[in-house]
């Protein structure tokens, strides 16, 4: 270990809830000092003398990377890189690596688990109970909501690499049929059916594909439109790829099943967001915690070792600038 590895990790408790074993990390650095919470006022501050910054969430700007000549590396506790700059990373020579596929497993049982959701009513069968309506029931149940069966049904998946196949694999599992559909900005495959023609044929709908400037609200009022009456939409990759008021118009109206999504527009939703409001029927919202296993978030911190052990040996990891 260098005597000279000083790492900062500006937002530590986005990633460990006092549960991780960080030994391995720790021993990478001669230093490693680990804050609660980092505003845009103190981030260059903290930064001082670090060669190595960790950040999940914290906006790393060009001018803060500026302000900061002797940092060296970047760690993302993430897969996204949207909250660094890249381009004046590169200027600067800050070597920028991120973590990959390390919530695999976690994010796609959520994605099942809030299918299955949606397809048993759990939520409002609980809501029954809680409310005293199966005690005072005149038979042994309770059927006012409609359940339905996956096995038999058309799943369409929009996004296909790890994660997507993962939750392609669970959605066999339960007997469905997994239909690919092409993705915006990306050239077409005879394996993948145009958006148009996937939304109209399936009975419920996954994504797991990047935002960016040919996702954002891909999924609007016109798409939620063709999808079968009953349909259901789940969303575990990010927020801004559903138009979200006319996901929460959708749901209002009957026409789809039910919707539940792990992501938000804008996290936390301090100022509010559509899919909040009270009086929408039929949606699951889990406050981004998909990913958030303990065994997924170990696996971050493996990488995030794995990242700065391959930088300072010259042979750096998952870089991503």
């Amino acid at each position: 270990m260098s005597n000279n590895r000083r790492a900062v990790f500006l937002d530590h408790p986005s990633l460990d809830q006092g549960d991780l074993d960080l030994s391995r990390l720790r021993d990478s650095f001669s230093e490693l000092r680990l804050w609660e919470q980092t505003t845009p006022q103190n981030v260059v501050e903290r930064l001082q003398g670090a060669q190595v910054a960790i950040s999940n969430k914290i906006l790393l700007n060009a001018e803060t990377l500026a302000a900061c000549p002797e940092l060296k590396l970047i760690l993302i506790a993430a897969t996204g890189t949207n909250n660094v700059d890249l381009a004046a990373a590169s200027a600067q020579g800050i070597t920028v690596s991120n973590c990959q596929g390390y919530g695999t497993p976690s994010v796609a049982q959520h994605t099942l688990m809030l299918l299955l959701n949606l397809a048993t009513r759990l939520k409002d069968y609980q809501r029954d109970v809680d409310a005293g309506l199966w005690q005072h029931a005149r038979q042994f149940c309770l059927l006012d909501h409609p359940i339905v069966e996956l096995e038999g049904k058309t799943l369409g998946l929009l996004g296909h690499g790890e994660l997507g196949s993962a939750v392609a694999r669970l959605a066999e599992a339960f007997g469905m049929r997994v239909v690919l559909g092409a993705i915006p900005g990306r050239p077409p495959r005879a394996d993948r059916v145009p958006l148009d023609q996937l939304l109209p044929q399936i009975d419920a709908l996954t994504l797991h594909c990047p935002l960016n400037e040919h996702t954002h609200h891909f999924i609007a009022a016109r798409e939620l439109a063709l999808l079968k009456p009953g349909a259901f939409v789940v969303n575990t990759a990010r927020g801004g790829l559903i138009d979200e008021q006319a996901l929460a118009d959708a749901l209002r109206s009957g026409h789809l099943g039910g919707a539940a999504t792990d992501v938000l527009s804008v996290e936390p939703p301090t100022t509010g967001n559509p899919l909040l409001a009270s009086d929408i029927p039929r949606l699951i919202v889990t406050p981004h915690n998909a990913w958030g296993s303990r065994e997924a978030r170990q696996r971050v911190v493996g990488q995030l070792t794995e990242n700065t052990q391959g930088f300072f040996s010259g042979t750096p990891l998952r870089v991503v600038t």
